[in-house]
């Protein structure tokens, strides 16, 4: 059992910057890929970014490429999302997530087994 805790949401300005943290509970923190989605207002949730267990391998949804990145700290039990150049379509109540996708399938909602509660993003237009 992994539980995870987001951290780091807010408002923030067009072409600004935001760091997510998400704390993750249990010793086997280390043995998941991890990732981030995101869900706004009408929308299904969807992919920004995974990370695999040893944080070697990334992978980014083309919408953020570029702007976002993500890692992780296995010592610390935590994985982070960068967020520069927000725009207001990034606007979003973001999750971390963990589970064992397997390499062709880090965006896939449905491959990973714990979730955090979200926490808010919004950039206003």
């Amino acid at each position: 059992q992994v539980q995870l805790v987001e951290s780091g949401g807010g408002l923030v300005q067009a072409g600004g910057s935001l760091r997510l943290s998400c704390a993750a509970s249990g010793r086997t923190f280390s043995s998941y890929a991890m990732g981030w989605f995101r869900q706004a207002p009408g929308k299904e949730r969807e992919f920004v970014a995974a990370v695999s267990w040893s944080g070697g391998n990334t992978y980014y949804a083309n919408t953020v490429k570029g702007r976002f990145t993500i890692s992780r700290d296995n010592a610390k039990n935590t994985l982070y999302l960068q967020m520069n150049s927000l725009k207001p379509e990034d606007t979003a109540v973001y999750y971390c997530a963990a589970g064992t996708p397997g390499s062709s399938w880090y965006s896939n909602v449905h491959r990973y087994d714990y979730w955090g509660q979200g926490t808010q993003v919004t950039v206003p237009s």
